[in-house]
């Protein structure tokens, strides 16, 4: 297949379809789950500040209404088309369902190059899209949530709650029909770093197992491992800096103006730095560039990370990948090409389909914090220090001993609102991640690690369908 015939919904009902033969469900309540429920395609003007009128082309598509409100994020970018739409959609149905997130997957796009307008056109372009889509009924904190996706971020996400809220003032809960805002417009704390974060905690539990780091000749753990990230965005540079914190080895980084390597480490930040000031990766100090920014998607390390966008690694390269473990970070950035030939070389690919759910998991947690109206550790967090000092006192009381300031100060933490984020993304994760190893394990016949995960979303969401007695 061309890559110009490439078909990203194709690809994911593909591998719908073959994780679907090992579930027990009827034919066509597989065909509604695989389907999209709705599509919108939206046209409307833009006068630009030079004068002139730009028609701008945008999506919103709701995959699944099993569970509502359906939920995914909005994409600026000139790659935007109605199948990457509908397949993003589709993947965040099986995403949700495999982190028991109780949403449907939507997802949205706006076909523009955000650097190509100003900051004024940009929130026209916003504030109008999101007028759309309240006069579509195809937003609402119970009918669709929107979150940042590529080339959008708190900013766009503050101007969609605005407007929603604007159009909907009798709606107390008005905050909640987007995620992903600034924590003074009720965002929660963590949320900008909550996809790296999953993706660290999802591939150091596949790390942690026995079994799949001896039948690739590893250790376990993630420690001294060798990294390389492909995507400095916001989901690779979080991704790179959670390794590194954890003892990992960045041994390259790859953007869209090359790649850049030292096998014995580079600092993400100082990596940032560099390119903030030069406005490129390439020539960072101590560093070797790469001819072309794919060549980092084939050197030899322990663990590669593709974190940009979907299709890099196809039928073209897969053979020259050279890594033990994949982890999907970004959606999509494997084939299902790429996927048998990886699968022939003994490679174990961690997918997308739930290793990037972090995003949509800390999603999950500033939608329930719109709804009751109170941020996490309010209620609980200057208790547990009592009781947690209380306690420290007896122990020092009952030994005669005196703990050092340091050790006292982390013991008597009562939990900030970040703390119960990341909590419950690392349980979400670590649960995830055991989840679709058992359904593996338990049936030899599934042939990797994405149909095993597949077959938890299939199961999940048609067991929805049966119990709402839609499909008996």
């Amino acid at each position: 297949m061309s890559q110009t015939d490439y078909s990203f919904f194709g690809a994911v009902e593909q591998s719908f379809n073959k994780a679907a033969q090992f579930t027990k469900w009827d034919k066509g309540l597989l065909e509604q789950i695989s389907a999209c429920n709705a599509v919108l395609r939206l046209r409307f003007p833009l006068k630009r500040e030079d004068g002139t009128i730009e028609v701008i082309e945008a999506y919103r598509v709701q995959h699944s209404h099993h569970k509502t409100p359906c939920k995914g994020g909005i994409r600026f970018s000139t790659e935007v088309n109605q199948d990457e739409v509908m397949a993003l959609a589709a993947l965040m149905t099986y995403k949700c369902a495999i982190v028991d997130v109780p949403f449907g997957g939507g997802k949205g796009g706006i076909k523009i190059n955000p650097k190509d307008y100003t900051p004024y056109e940009l929130e026209k372009i916003t504030r109008r899209y999101t007028s759309e889509l309240v006069k579509k009924n195809f937003i609402g904190p119970a009918i669709d949530v929107p979150a940042p996706d590529y080339g959008t971020g708190e900013r766009e996400m503050s101007w969609i709650v605005d407007t929603y809220a604007a159009m909907n003032p009798d709606n107390i809960d008005a905050a909640g029909c987007v995620t992903g805002k600034p924590v003074s417009q009720g965002g929660v704390n963590g949320r900008r770093g909550a996809t790296g974060l999953g993706v660290f905690y999802g591939l150091r539990e596949v790390c942690n197992m026995p079994e799949e780091m001896g039948k690739r000749g590893m250790t376990t753990g993630v420690e001294g491992k060798r990294i390389v990230i492909q995507g400095l965005g916001n989901v690779g540079y979080h991704t790179a800096k959670y390794f590194q914190a954890a003892g990992s080895k960045l041994i390259a980084l790859a953007e869209y103006e090359g790649a850049i390597m030292n096998e014995d480490g580079l600092d993400v930040d100082a990596v940032v730095s560099h390119r903030k000031s030069t406005g490129s990766i390439l020539n960072f100090p101590g560093a070797k560039n790469l001819a072309k920014s794919g060549d980092a998607l084939e050197l030899e390390c322990d663990i590669l990370i593709p974190a940009a966008l979907e299709n890099v690694i196809n039928g073209e390269n897969a053979p020259r990948v050279n890594a033990k473990i994949v982890g999907e970070a970004a959606n999509g950035p494997l084939t299902p090409e790429a996927d048998e030939i990886l699968l022939s070389k003994g490679i174990l690919v961690v997918p997308d389909m739930y290793l990037n759910a972090g995003g949509v998991t800390v999603s999950y947690f500033e939608w329930l914090k719109n709804l009751s109206h109170v941020r996490y550790g309010r209620m609980e967090k200057r208790f547990q220090e009592n009781l947690h000092g209380k306690i420290l006192e007896e122990m020092e009381n009952l030994t005669g001993k005196k703990v050092n300031d340091d050790d006292r100060k982390f013991i008597k933490h009562g939990p900030d609102e970040v703390d119960l984020v990341n909590s419950g993304l690392e349980e979400t994760m670590i649960n995830a991640t055991r989840q679709i190893m058992e359904e593996w394990k338990g049936n030899p016949m599934i042939p990797d690690m994405r149909t095993a995960a597949y077959v938890v979303a299939i199961n999940k969401v048609a067991s929805t369908y049966t119990q709402l007695g839609i499909f008996p």
